[in-house]
């Protein structure tokens, strides 16, 4: 591997102890002497983030103002902070000069909603020249800096982006997310173990993994990849830190812009699933123009996000309109649907499903390919599973079925399209 400019991102669980940091430190020096420039991008230490929101939570239970969530931001931040101060000094104990930086000394510039902010621009000046001084560099995740020079978090995950977005703005030959799994599997191996890891993973199909429930990546992350080409691989922090760096460099899982020939040869790359979501019907609306902005509108105004979509056969002018949303928007979504939607429109009645989830396929083989939706279809019903609901992408098919047969549909479809075979060569 040629000499580059390299950025590391350690999750909670690879910061998790004092000697797991120094296990981290140990790896970073280790790809610094062989001539890398190294940025790093650490997490907070595991449960330190919930830590600090409980004390804020014990204080002031109902923390949603303006006000109040730019003290949480102010709070949550610190977990970071620790933890590239850590770091870098046991960077230093292992004879590397290193510095470590927050989000605001960077500067990364980001807008002000606070609690799930989004990067805007990152001034790369200060760090260049550290790097050009010899120097690894330690940036806080997660965390930035608004117009007003107020302290914003970007949400859950938001470690990742932070990392993805240092390597953009930087150019870096690549990111490399450590994490507690060492690849993105065909599904989870804790449910099917036969799940086989992943060498290369297109990134369209990792943006869907992701969507869809896979939790290797968070999804904002896998955008701002995608945005901005930055080549990502995801690896375990648990293998030995003196891994030689060629080795280190081809494992895990690297998600890729080229669509090679033997990629297209897999029909479909992963099962993913999701049981975080709710099914909702509005019984009995009129069926004329405008009924689903009608109804989904005011679930948008509440800022409640809607994934899947049907409405039913019209039978005497009126149709049934059924939408999923996540879990725990579930009884503020029919709260808000049976008193101001169904009033205004005359529905029957608003009813729903929490015992729902939803199961997907995913490839970009299956562009080229017919028949992929109706095999899996047949798979189910020969487990005999009902399917409630479809919906379709051109390298995704996803159905929302009964919770309760959601192990054994991702286990039957892992078969069905033989993602426990050996990859072809």
């Amino acid at each position: 591997m040629t000499m580059a400019l390299i950025v590391h991102k350690y999750g909670g669980t690879s910061m998790g102890s004092t000697e797991r940091i120094r296990n981290v430190a140990k790896r970073v020096a280790k790809w610094a002497r062989a001539g890398h420039q190294m940025v790093v991008v650490p997490s907070a230490m595991s449960g330190e983030t919930n830590r600090l929101l409980g004390l804020a939570k014990d204080l002031a239970p109902a923390t949603q103002t303006p006000a109040s969530l730019r003290e949480l931001d102010a709070i949550a931040c610190t977990g970071e902070q620790v933890s590239v101060g850590l770091l870098a000094l046991a960077l230093q104990s292992e004879g590397m000069e290193a510095v470590s930086y927050s989000g605001w000394q960077v500067p990364v510039k980001t807008n002000s909603a606070y609690t799930k902010a989004r990067i805007e621009s990152i001034d790369d000046a200060r760090v260049r020249a550290d790097l050009a001084a010899g120097k690894v560099v330690v940036i806080t995740g997660f965390q930035g800096v608004d117009g007003d020079n107020n302290i914003t978090t970007l949400g859950r995950g938001g470690s990742d982006t932070s990392a993805v977005a240092v390597a953009a703005a930087m150019k870096a030959a690549e990111c490399l997310i450590y994490t507690d799994v060492d690849g993105v599997y065909t599904t989870d191996p804790r449910i099917v173990p036969e799940a086989k890891r992943l060498s290369t993973i297109s990134f369209e199909e990792m943006l869907e993994m992701a969507s869809l429930g896979s939790k290797v990546l968070q999804i904002r992350s896998v955008e701002f990849a995608g945005k901005y080409r930055v080549p990502l691989r995801v690896l375990s922090s648990f293998t030995n830190w003196d891994i030689p760096i060629e080795d280190e460099a081809k494992s895990g899982t690297l998600i890729t812009f080229e669509e090679d020939e033997k990629m297209e040869r897999a029909l479909v790359s992963g099962i993913a699933f999701n049981r975080d979501e709710a099914k909702i019907t509005v019984v009995g609306v009129p069926d004329k123009p405008g009924i689903a902005y009608q109804i989904l509108g005011p679930v948008a105004d509440a800022n409640i996000d809607v994934d899947v979509i049907l409405q039913n056969v019209s039978h005497a002018g009126r149709t049934d309109f059924s939408f999923t949303v996540n879990r725990n928007d579930y009884t503020r979504t029919v709260e808000l649907l049976k008193t101001k939607v169904v009033p205004a429109l005359g529905a029957a009645d608003v009813v729903g499903d929490t015992r729902i989830c939803k199961v997907s396929i995913v490839g970009i083989g299956m562009r080229s390919h017919v028949g992929v939706a109706s095999k899996m279809f047949r798979c189910l019903s020969e487990e005999g599973i009902n399917i409630q609901m479809i919906t379709t992408s051109e390298i995704k098919t996803s159905v929302v079925i009964d919770e309760k047969y959601m192990e054994l549909a991702v286990r039957a479809l892992h078969r069905a399209f033989e993602l426990d075979q050996p990859a072809q060569v």
